[in-house]
């Protein structure tokens, strides 16, 4: 079984990513909500958590694909597998439905707020409602508070800067950056570039200084 893989990240499609592991070129999928951060992150070495399914039919004679799905996260793999136990929700669902963070959706599953995950992608109110009720009280240790579709900063114990740079922060801290670190990467960054108004841009700036640094 492989359960985590570490490579530089060579491409980044809608759903999947391309891992340059050693000589070998590994394609992952991912969940929706990784791919921005993803995006920002190619050419970097990362450590992805990952899960092996299989995809087919083998009754029909169509035959058996394997899939690996990758997480930035152990939480979000462990809470993934809970996810895709609910009837009707498999791993390619799942990962498509999964346009929001883990923490966030698993907030929503625990105060029962079926119009979250009515909102999110392959989610109709039916399925919202069984997802409550096979999972609510069994994902708590997942749930992370959110604020206007955000995940609150407080919950993370992350400071009081702008929420473009704690965003940017929060990513670094992703990849494996300790904050402190990740705060003295985003000072020098807006030491030479001040004008860089998106978090995404300072992720870009922020991960180019990491590479030089190394």
């Amino acid at each position: 079984m492989i359960s985590a893989l570490t490579g530089e990240l060579r491409r980044v499609d809608e759903d999947r990513l391309h891992l340059q592991v050693g000589p070998l070129l590994v394609e992952m999928l991912v969940p929706a909500s990784d791919v921005p951060l993803l995006q920002a992150g190619v050419g970097q070495e990362m450590t992805f958590h990952t899960i092996l399914y299989f995809e087919g039919d083998a009754a029909g004679g169509g035959g058996l694909e394997p899939r690996l799905v990758g997480f930035l996260r152990p939480d979000d793999k462990r809470f993934f597998e809970k996810f895709i136990t609910v009837k009707g929700i498999g791993p390619k669902k799942a990962l498509k439905a999964l346009t929001q963070p883990a923490g966030e959706v698993a907030q929503a599953i625990e105060s029962k707020d079926t119009r979250f995950l009515v909102g999110l992608p392959q989610i109709g109110k039916r399925m919202a409602e069984l997802i409550v009720a096979e999972l609510a009280g069994k994902v708590g240790e997942f749930a992370t508070a959110a604020v206007g579709g955000r995940m609150n900063p407080a919950a993370l114990g992350l400071g009081s800067r702008p929420p473009i740079e704690e965003d940017a922060i929060s990513a670094l801290m992703v990849l494996g950056e300790r904050r402190s670190d990740a705060e003295h990467l985003l000072d020098r960054v807006r030491q030479q570039s001040a004008n860089l108004k998106t978090a995404d841009a300072l992720i870009r700036e922020m991960l180019r200084m990491r590479t030089v640094r190394a």
